[in-house]
């Protein structure tokens, strides 16, 4: 089932997401669900907040940008209950876009490397570090289940420079080319 996006504006994207267990219910179905969602918007990742549910879990598949990054081809994940551990490196600013957040692109900085807990589907727990492109994707969904956006990251004039944007975004105006749930 594809979930609709839920977009700026949506309380529950501002909200910090609870911890699931095991016994979340359909747990499987929502993360297959979530994968399905985020190939049908043509995303890379895609947190629960995202879709509308207020749960630490984050499902990511850099696949598409192989073409570009074979080291990425084989980059796919559930992250459950992750907590960043550590931030590192220097600080690298990159462009981002966002589902939630259509037609908006911004340079972001963030930490070049990452060392991340976290639980699998089969709530099998890990502890890994990341660098690069991989890092700036796991903060930026990291980002969703703790109730922040990449705008936040971006100085106040460039905020005010896209208010606009912002303000079509919550009132549904905006066209996307997947399902969205803007603000009633």
């Amino acid at each position: 089932m594809i979930y609709p996006i839920y977009t700026y504006g949506q309380p529950v994207l501002r909200k910090v997401a609870d911890p699931i267990d095991a016994n979340y219910p359909d747990l499987k179905k929502v993360i297959d669900n979530m994968f399905e969602t985020l190939y049908n918007s043509e995303g890379i990742g895609l947190a629960a907040p995202q879709v509308g549910l207020s749960i630490r879990l984050i499902v990511i598949d850099l696949a598409p940008l192989s073409e570009t990054k074979t080291e990425l081809r084989d980059f796919k994940k559930v992250l459950i209950n992750a907590e960043i551990l550590e931030r590192s490196g220097e600080e690298v600013k990159e462009e981002e876009g966002c589902l939630s957040l259509p037609g908006i692109q911004e340079y972001v900085p963030r930490s070049n490397k990452i060392t991340i807990r976290y639980y699998d589907e089969n709530f099998t727990e890990h502890t890994e570090s990341y660098e690069g492109y991989t890092a700036r994707v796991i903060q930026h969904e990291y980002d969703h289940i703790d109730g922040h956006m990449f705008i936040d990251h971006i100085s106040p004039i460039r905020r005010q420079l896209i208010k606009g944007k912002l303000l079509a975004i919550s009132k549904g105006t905006v066209k996307c080319s997947y399902k969205i749930k803007p603000v009633k």
